[in-house]
């Protein structure tokens, strides 16, 4: 499904991203981690189209995307959510999800006076979508309450349902446990996993809590110093020298 070829971001002699290379397979969870300064989201935002590397290429469904913007890889069906929630905090957690579908008529002004049947039709239905997903996040509680007044884990449930709105092929999801309790943590893998399971979505994931990634994914690409250091399933990752070292702060060989 996506292909990334040494792919390179040189900020002004710093190779934040540095000969990049790796796959993801389409129905697949793949993880992405790595210490702090790694690189992971500068990858992200190459993927994303919010930067260009510096030189690589970016193939997504068999097609070059790499000098896409975000919206144009938006409506390729490629999104992100990221460690910061971005919701529109005034709004209530409904009208986050509503405003997501593209081309709605009701952003014409033309088609509000002329086509106002087809307006409240197409609002309806969008509407109706948007109770579906809120039920499937267990979130209809608050479909009415504003966003900004959500918890940590229902801002990012939330961040999952607006992909939901779209026709996701592939989801980038940065830090989904990032200021998440427990409780909602469980919750949200088991709807990342029913989506990757049951509806054909795929994720890539950043997360650097463990037992996450070794819940959801497979593959896991760790990531040093702006390169894969190492690809495998997680215990192969997990127990690999160098990740040890490069990650966990830990070296074989040392004294017990």
């Amino acid at each position: 499904m996506l292909e990334l070829d040494q792919l390179v971001m040189d900020f002004g002699g710093f190779k934040a991203v540095n000969n990049c290379t790796f796959r993801v397979e389409e129905n697949s969870i793949t993880g992405l981690i790595g210490p702090n300064g790694a690189g992971k989201t500068t990858l992200f935002n190459l993927i994303a189209g919010a930067l260009q590397p510096t030189s690589g290429r970016i193939r997504f469904l068999g097609e070059d995307v790499t000098s896409l913007a975000s919206y144009e890889l938006f409506h390729k069906g490629l999104v992100r959510t990221f460690q910061i929630p971005h919701e529109f905090h005034k709004l209530t957690a409904l009208e986050n999800l509503m405003m997501v579908p593209p081309s709605q008529p009701g952003e014409s002004l033309f088609a509000n006076w002329l086509k106002w049947g087809q307006v409240k039709s197409t609002e309806k239905n969008v509407e109706h979508k948007a109770y579906e997903t809120l039920e499937f996040l267990e979130l209809t509680h608050v479909a009415h309450e504003r966003a900004g007044n959500l918890s940590g884990g229902q801002k990012k449930l939330l961040e999952l349902g607006r992909t939901m709105m779209t026709d996701a092929k592939l989801v980038l999801l940065d830090e989904p446990a990032a200021g998440v309790n427990r409780t909602l943590l469980r919750k949200l893998e088991t709807k990342i996993e029913i989506l990757n399971k049951e509806r054909g979505y795929t994720f890539i994931l950043i997360e650097h809590d463990m037992e996450m990634i070794e819940k959801l994914t497979d593959p896991v690409v760790c990531m040093a110093e702006g390169s894969v250091l190492i690809e495998g399933d997680f215990q192969t990752v997990r127990s690999d020298p160098q990740v040890l070292e490069a990650y966990l702060g830990e070296k074989t060989g040392d004294a017990a």
